[in-house]
C-alpha cells in the first residue's frame, strides 16, 4: 500500500473517500505527539475511534512535518494486538487527522497519578504484552524510542497497548541508529554516549531498557534513577555510573531477577529480545500464546463507568481553544464565502503541504524525504 498523507487512508477498507464529515465528534480526551485527541464515532458503522488532529499551519511553523510523515509511514504498515492500530488519515483546510483504535482504559501515567497500586503479577503481565509488541516491531526493523507509562494505553479489559511512533526509527538489518531521541528519564545509557566523546550507535536494546524503567515505576511509584527531562546529559551519565537501583525487600526474587537484566547499563548484556526474556525462570510459567490472544486477564481492570483521562482536556477544547473542533463545519463554511488565499507564506505552504500528498501517492514512501525537503524549502523561501 502506498503512503497517503493527510488525505483519506483506510488501512483496512477499499473505500478511500474518508473525511471529517464521516465522523461525529464526541469529546476531547487528551494530547499526544500528533496533536490533540478526541473520541469520534464513524457515522455509517457506528464504530468508535480515537481521532488525533494537528493544525497544519502549526505543523509547518514548528518544523514537525517530517515527524508526522514518519509516524504515518510507520503506523500504516503495523497491526498487532498490543499496539494502538491505525485506521484512517485525511485533511481539511485547517487540520490533519489520524484515526486510530479507541482505548478507554487510560494510559499508565494517568493511573499512576491516580495512585493506583499495580501488583507484581499485573506488571509482569504488562511486561509480557509489551515484549510481544517489541518483538513484532523488531521484525519490522522499528525502534520505538519512547516507551514510558504515558505511551502505554489500556483497553477496557486492562490489556496494554503501545502508542506514539512520533520519534520511532526504522533501522536496516545489522545497522544502528545514531540520532538522539526519547524522554530522558527513560532513555538508555548508550543514547548518551555522544556526550562522552563516543557514540557508536544503538539498537533495539534501548526499548528494553525503557520497558525496565517503566516496570520499576509501576511497581514502586517512582523511577529507579533520580532525573528529570531537564537534567543535563553529563549528570545523567554520572548517575548511571554511580547510582544503583534499589529493589525493595518486599519484592519477589523473580521480579528482582528480571529488572536488573532489563536495567543493565551494558547494552550487550541487557535482555533485548523476546527469546531472552522467555528463557528466564521467572517467566517459565507464562503461556505466551494465551497472552498474545488476550485470554489471560492482566489483573488491573480500569473503571468502565468513567473516562480514564484528565477531564480538563474537554474544558480546554471548549473554553481555551480558539478554533474548537466541534465548530469546524460552521467555521469552514464561513471561510468559503470569503476570499480564498491571501498570498501569505503560511497559506502557500499549506497549499504545498496539500500537494505533497500527491507526491507521496505517486512515488510511495521512498519520497518522504524529498517531499518534506520540498515543503521546508518552499516555506523558508517564501518567508524570506
Amino acid at each position: 500500500m502506498s503512503l497517503t498523507f493527510m488525505n483519506s487512508i483506510d488501512f483496512h477498507c477499499v473505500d478511500q473517500n474518508i473525511n471529517f464529515d464521516h465522523f461525529q465528534i464526541l469529546r476531547a480526551i487528551g494530547k499526544g505527539s500528533f496533536g490533540k485527541v478526541c473520541i469520534v464515532q464513524k457515522k455509517d458503522t457506528k464504530k468508535m475511534y480515537a481521532m488525533k488532529y494537528m493544525n497544519k499551519l502549526k505543523c509547518v511553523e514548528r518544523n514537525e512535518v517530517r515527524n508526522v510523515f514518519k509516524e504515518l509511514q510507520i503506523m500504516q504498515n503495523l497491526e498487532h494486538p498490543f499496539l494502538v492500530n491505525f485506521w484512517y488519515s485525511f485533511q481539511d483546510e485547517e487540520d490533519m487527522f489520524m484515526v486510530v483504535d479507541l482505548l478507554l482504559g487510560g494510559d499508565l501515567r494517568y493511573h499512576l497519578q491516580q495512585n493506583v497500586h499495580f501488583t507484581e503479577s499485573t506488571v509482569k503481565h504488562y511486561v509480557c504484552e509489551i515484549a510481544l509488541a517489541l518483538h513484532y516491531l523488531r521484525n519490522k526493523h522499528i525502534i520505538h524510542r519512547d516507551i514510558k507509562p504515558d505511551n502505554i494505553l489500556l483497553d477496557e479489559h486492562g490489556h496494554a497497548h503501545l502508542t506514539d511512533f512520533n520519534i520511532a526509527a526504522i533501522v536496516k538489518e545489522d545497522l544502528k541508529a545514531t540520532s538522539i531521541a526519547g524522554t530522558k528519564p527513560y532513555m538508555a545509557p548508550e543514547l548518551f554516549q555522544s556526550f562522552e566523546g563516543t557514540h557508536p550507535g544503538y539498537s533495539f536494546a534501548v526499548d528494553w531498557w525503557s520497558l525496565g524503567i517503566t516496570a520499576y515505576e509501576l511497581l514502586r511509584g517512582q523511577r529507579p534513577y533520580i532525573m528529570r527531562t531537564n537534567t543535563p546529559a553529563n549528570e545523567i551519565l554520572q548517575t548511571f555510573h554511580k547510582a544503583h537501583p534499589c529493589y525493595p525487600a518486599a519484592w519477589s526474587a523473580g521480579i528482582k531477577s528480571l529488572l536488573p537484566k532489563l536495567l543493565c547499563v551494558d547494552a550487550q548484556k541487557r535482555i533485548s529480545s523476546l527469546s531472552e526474556l522467555q528463557d528466564l525462570e521467572y517467566l517459565s510459567d507464562v503461556n505466551w500464546d494465551a497472552v498474545l490472544s488476550k485470554q489471560i486477564p492482566p489483573g488491573f481492570l480500569p473503571n468502565r463507568r468513567r473516562l480514564n483521562c484528565d477531564p480538563t482536556f474537554e474544558l480546554e477544547e471548549m473554553i481555551l481553544e480558539s478554533k474548537p473542533l466541534h465548530k469546524k463545519k460552521k467555521r469552514l463554511a464561513r471561510k468559503t464565502k470569503e476570499s480564498g488565499s491571501d498570498g501569505s507564506p503560511q497559506v502557500a505552504s499549506l497549499l504545498l503541504l496539500h500537494n505533497v500528498t500527491y507526491i507521496l501517492n505517486d512515488h510511495k514512501s521512498s519520497s518522504v524525504h524529498s517531499a518534506v525537503h520540498l515543503l521546508r524549502n518552499n516555506y523558508e523561501t517564501r518567508c524570506t
